[in-house]
């Protein structure tokens, strides 16, 4: 089958891409713009890659079309589509799919899915989980929203299948986005799915641009668990109100709890720490991640592995190799200076809660781990579409209270970044393009500063940028 995909790019539907290849169809695609990781992930494929949206792709006559949610029957400011390549489509009564429907008809039919839902930590919990059950002999399928550096691809139909059929006791763990389908389709991703296991990680209010509101969330969230059969289970964490108030909604399967009042519990530091079933030690994890978010993200991950059949201990001890994923306090280089070595750092942190969290675990690893009073420098890029609509930006002073100074990339926005940012005063600096913005940062560093720079698309190439100025300046 030959297979052409609107949207590639996306981390999503590069993922998909990957999966078709390597079941054996021809797979080409088109998108806007490209960056790494996963445009090197496709080249590396021998995918092909048009630029833009031509009707002219027409004329690759694949068996069906697959269209990512990027894609919208927008018209510009002079009357012509955003998307010619889809008005085409419909004029031609071609057939064309969504990402999610292609995805659960080919590939997650007769799987063992594993779901990974919620607002943060999905990426990082997915790949922990796909790695638990490798690491188990279990040899999973996954799409992971990122590349986790244990597989160093994000996505693979695993089992040692070599097509899309599922050979028998198949496992497949997936990232389970509730962000919408398609134009055509308003659900969110993961109801395609149906998962056995699914993991509502946690729930806040996000993607403004499609949810008026935090109960709009719930209903879809609610829509998964309707999903999942009577002997699946559903492994919920257990101090997020609005989770509780999904399951009240109804549910139908095991429900497994993780975090304070639940079953699944933790003691100990961050980095080192038991793990507690019903107040019993079942497993220890020792590990380089930091932070309660990432412990939560374990705890998550061995409840649902329990669930077919991976004992808590081997989870655990898997977790001890974990290297997590790219883009995730990734560090992209360190200039030595006289006093301590400056550390940039790269992070996906799109959400005022993410960015939080983020700067909170690092300042716990600093000060745990001997480097107290190290600055920590935030620059970020308010670039998801809810950051963008401006509908968090009383939250950004506390999100970066944490950050000794904070440094934002105001291009493009419609908001006043300057005024939102006001309460944290002089700490806090705005810049409307990337080359001043990497002046601003270059300038203000000092021996031993930790530079976090934060976005969940490429930020204008602001690391290599930045460590190409900070090193200039030597």
């Amino acid at each position: 089958m030959h297979i052409h995909i609107l949207g590639i790019c996306g981390t999503f539907m590069g993922g998909l891409a990957a999966l078709a290849r390597e079941a054996g169809h021809r797979v080409t695609g088109c998108d806007a713009g490209v960056y790494p990781p996963m445009s090197d992930q496709l080249r590396a494929l021998g995918i092909e890659l048009i630029e833009g949206y031509g009707a002219d792709q027409m004329a690759l006559a694949p068996d069906v079309f697959v269209i990512g949610n990027v894609v919208s029957r927008i018209r510009l400011a002079d009357g012509m589509p955003k998307f010619p390549l889809m008005e085409a489509i419909l004029d031609a009564g071609a057939r064309y799919t969504s990402g999610p429907q292609w995805l659960a008809q080919e590939v997650l039919q007769g799987r063992h899915v594993l779901a990974v839902a919620g607002t943060h930590g999905k990426t990082t919990t997915t790949s922990m989980l796909a790695w638990i059950l490798e690491r188990a002999g279990r040899s999973p399928g996954f799409l992971v929203g990122g590349v986790p550096l244990d597989f160093g691809v994000s996505a693979r139909l695993g089992g040692g299948s070599g097509g899309t059929s599922a050979p028998a006791g198949a496992t497949f763990v997936i990232e389970a986005d509730e962000y919408d389908t398609a134009f055509f389709d308003k659900r969110s991703k993961f109801v395609h799915y149906r998962p056995r296991t699914a993991i509502l990680n946690n729930l806040e209010f996000d993607h403004a641009d499609i949810f008026d509101d935090l109960a709009a969330i719930e209903r879809q969230f609610h829509h998964l668990v309707r999903t999942v059969p009577a002997s699946g289970r559903v492994v919920v964490n257990a101090t997020e109100e609005s989770l509780q108030r999904v399951l009240a909604q109804g549910c139908w399967s095991e429900v497994a709890r993780f975090g304070a009042g639940g079953e699944w519990q933790a003691q100990g530091t961050h980095d080192a720490f038991d793990v507690l079933r019903h107040g019993e030690k079942v497993g220890r994890v020792e590990w380089a991640l930091s932070g309660l978010h990432n412990q939560m993200n374990a705890l998550a991950a061995i409840a649902a592995a329990e669930h077919v059949g991976v004992t808590p201990a081997e989870a655990a001890a898997a977790l001890g190799g974990f290297r997590n994923v790219r883009r995730r306090m990734e560090v992209r280089g360190t200039i030595d200076r006289p006093g301590g070595p400056i550390t940039v750092y790269d992070d996906f942190a799109h959400h005022p809660t993410a960015i939080r969290t983020t700067l909170e675990g690092l300042r716990n690893k600093l000060d745990g781990g001997g480097h107290r009073g190290e600055r920590i420098l935030a620059a970020f890029e308010p670039r998801s579409n809810t950051m963008k609509l401006g509908t968090m930006t009383a939250q950004l002073p506390w999100s970066l209270e944490q950050a000794d100074l904070a440094f934002c990339h105001s291009g493009g926005l419609e908001w006043d970044a300057a005024a939102a940012l006001a309460p944290m005063g002089a700490r806090a600096r705005v810049a409307a393009a990337i080359e001043p913005l990497v002046a601003q940062i270059a300038a203000a560093a000092q021996p031993g500063d930790h530079i976090v720079c934060m976005s969940n698309g490429g930020f204008g190439g602001v690391h290599q940028k930045l460590i190409s100025a900070l090193r200039a300046a030597k």
